[in-house]
């Protein structure tokens, strides 16, 4: 329903501004990424991802890395709440060919397990603060920063593939999809920023650690509003857990 929702809106333009020209761009990528959450305490602990990102045709190029911590506060083993910073750079495109464009963010998100027999879910809702730094109309970075607000909204569900179900050697099938939304005094055309759909497998390593991988699918609205980008990507992330109350993994 979601995507249909999306999918309905972006038709509803077409029909209101049919004199608006509207341009296309598709690039397929790579994204590795490494995600490590440690548990300190019953109530406490942090949170950390890296990721690295290529440009177009798969391997030319790098477009984005990305550094994210925060400080995690577990209501219960299914429940919790983050909060803390992200630098992001971004690498030389065609609106800042002549040097890398930085990113700060400041974000907090509550996330959320739930477990059945045969299916697990896990949502999240996140709320970034993003500090870009400008471009001059040559697009070299100027002082200061633009900044604006941008909510998103992730759901993941596995299902297992073989009758062991979710245990270490095993495999699950990977569904999940995530929509971003902009807003502040500086959106003006996209409040719509893109849509992250993915289809794939984890690899469970052992109880909690796993290895993702498979296909993703963005869809995204440029800051000028008649320009928007497909992305076809294929995705790599490893996923380690860490439970120090025990000393061990958990």
């Amino acid at each position: 329903m979601k995507r249909i929702a999306i999918t309905s809106i972006i038709l509803l333009k077409y029909f209101v501004c049919p004199a608006q020209v509207k341009t296309f761009q598709v690039s397929e990528q790579v994204w590795l990424g490494y995600f490590n959450q440690m548990r300190f305490t019953k109530k406490t602990g942090i949170w950390t991802d890296i990721h690295l990102r290529t440009k177009e045709n798969f391997f030319t190029n790098f477009s984005q890395s990305l550094f994210r911590v925060g400080l995690t506060y577990y209501l219960d083993d299914h429940a919790k709440l983050t909060t803390g910073y992200a630098f992001v750079n971004h690498y030389p495109d065609n609106s800042h060919p002549r040097n890398t464009q930085p990113e700060h963010r400041i974000w907090q998100q509550a996330q959320w397990h739930s477990q059945y027999p045969s299916l697990r879910l896990m949502q999240w809702i996140r709320l970034e603060e993003r500090f870009r730094s400008n471009k001059n109309d040559e697009n070299v970075l100027a002082t200061g920063y633009r900044f604006n607000f941008r909510v998103r909204y992730n759901i993941l569900s596995q299902f297992p593939l073989t009758a062991k179900k979710f245990q270490p050697g095993t495999l699950s099938l990977v569904l999940s999809d995530e929509l971003f939304v902009n807003f502040g005094k500086e959106i003006v055309n996209n409040y719509f920023d893109q849509n992250r759909f993915f289809c794939g497998f984890h690899y469970h390593l052992n109880k909690h650690d796993l290895i993702q991988i498979g296909y993703m699918n963005i869809f995204q609205q440029m800051p000028a509003g008649n320009s928007y980008k497909s992305m076809h990507v294929a995705r790599l992330f490893y996923f380690h857990n860490m439970d120090l109350r025990t000393g061990k993994k958990k």
